[in-house]
């Protein structure tokens, strides 16, 4: 039970980033790049909160790192996406850069989530 307050505060934190990609998305221009590039940061950024409620629900503990490993999947993906947004010229890079280190510090955290799991 000690642990459920850290569980409840990355749900939240996975949630808000979620939240922030929708954002971000429904500020992309609506051309072909943009709309192509936004479906996919939009299913990946979001599709992380919906892993990590999926991994607490786990039957098992492989289960558990294996849903995790999917949050990091998914957040590496949107990375990409991210990072083509900017660069294409489609969003400037300083709209992305506070979402870019949320995903390291999510990856980070999902990277010792994982490490202890094993352990």
């Amino acid at each position: 039970m000690s642990d459920e307050r850290p569980r409840q505060d990355l749900r939240l934190r996975t949630k808000k980033f979620a939240l922030r990609v929708i954002t971000m998305c429904g500020e992309l221009p609506n051309t072909r790049p943009g709309r192509i590039l936004g479906d996919q940061v939009f299913r990946s950024g979001t599709s992380v909160a919906a892993n990590y409620r999926e991994a607490y629900r786990a039957r098992s503990r492989a289960e558990f790192i294996a849903k995790l490993g999917d949050c990091q999947k998914e957040l590496e993906e949107t990375i990409l996406w991210f990072e083509l947004l900017a660069e294409s010229g489609t969003m400037k890079p300083a709209l992305l850069v506070s979402l870019l280190q949320e995903s390291d510090e999510l990856m980070a955290i999902f990277a010792s989530i994982i490490k202890s799991s094993r352990d």
